[in-house]
């Protein structure tokens, strides 16, 4: 499925007749809505849509927030450099100045593929507060902007978040009605937008992430999949296949179900790259399968020199799986 609704209607079951009937309407129904979707999204042009990549090659980034160490922004990126990360990504909006970033960049040869949006909880685009939609709005151009000036290709963003005030419907609705009003800076500046699946009661299924993204019928309107948040409720490979080419960037994390259970939800993340329960041969394989080569960046907690060197050999251990 590329973007249809993915609800099948039943037969009913008062009568044999009917119900045969009807069930070789829905068949037909069914085969239809599937080939006019298969249709409509080989029109819409997408970043990552290339050939099955003959030989794997994923560039390994991290967050700059995990660097934990004193010094420039400059000697934080030679050090990511030397340890063999090939790029880190950026809060914006944030208190980096501009040019010490661009003068870290273009001295170390370390890349910026992409920032992440920092108001995107704070300021949610789905919020029912036309005011806070606003700044949330702002705040993901400003990140754009900055993202075009360290040239990064996207900007990751929450596209909102449904709580006991945001109801489904409302988020789903307002936050497609913001981004729409970003999308010719977009275009402008050649920076796409990458949703990332994160606990935010939004966007539950892959098929409705797939479908949320098609609905914008844009090229620069993707997906930032973060490999380890989705362990908790379903299985990483299968959302790879069915987001596909709308895979633009990667995060990389762990989640253990069994420190879940044992412990709490929130200490599933308390593990390491390659010792959780996300089966990496199986994602390494989707990601193949979907022709995907491109970042991938560490979202763990950061430390010092060891313990970002620990980080890169397990990032390298499962890209090889």
């Amino acid at each position: 499925m590329t973007g249809s609704d993915p609800s099948v209607p039943v037969a009913p079951t008062t009568a044999a007749g009917s119900a045969a009937d009807s069930a070789s309407c829905t068949r037909r129904s069914f085969v239809g809505a599937v080939a006019a979707a298969a249709a409509f999204g080989a029109t819409i042009p997408r970043l990552h849509a290339e050939a099955r990549p003959v030989t794997r090659s994923i560039r390994k980034a991290l967050k700059y927030g995990m660097v934990r160490v004193e010094g420039t922004v400059e000697e934080k990126f030679a050090l990511l450099k030397a340890i063999g990360y090939d790029g880190v990504e950026l809060d914006s909006p944030s208190n980096l100045d501009r040019d010490e970033v661009l003068r870290a960049r273009d001295k170390t040869g370390l890349v910026i593929p992409g920032v992440v949006d920092s108001v995107h909880w704070s300021k949610t685009l789905g919020d029912p507060d036309p005011n806070v939609r606003a700044e949330g709005r702002r705040g993901l151009e400003t990140a754009m902007r900055d993202c075009h000036a360290y040239g990064g290709t996207s900007v990751l963003l929450v596209p909102a978040v449904v709580n006991k005030s945001i109801g489904y419907a409302e988020a789903y609705e307002r936050s497609q009605a913001e981004i729409r009003q970003v999308l010719p800076m977009c275009e402008e500046l050649k920076v796409a937008i990458a949703f990332e699946n994160v606990w935010n009661h939004f966007l539950l299924s892959p098929l409705e992430a797939a479908r949320y993204v098609d609905e914008f019928e844009s090229p620069w309107i993707g997906w930032h999949f973060d490999v380890g948040n989705i362990v908790n409720y379903g299985w990483p490979e299968q959302w790879i296949r069915t987001l596909g080419p709308r895979i633009l960037k990667l995060d990389i994390k762990e989640f253990s179900r069994k420190r879940r259970d044992d412990e709490g939800l929130w200490k599933g993340f308390g593990v390491e790259i390659g010792e959780g329960d996300c089966d990496w041969p199986a994602v390494m394989a989707a990601l193949d399968e979907i022709g995907y080569n491109g970042w991938a960046a560490a979202e763990v907690g950061g430390g010092d020199r060891a313990r970002l060197e620990d980080i890169a050999r397990r990032m390298d251990a499962v890209f090889a799986a």
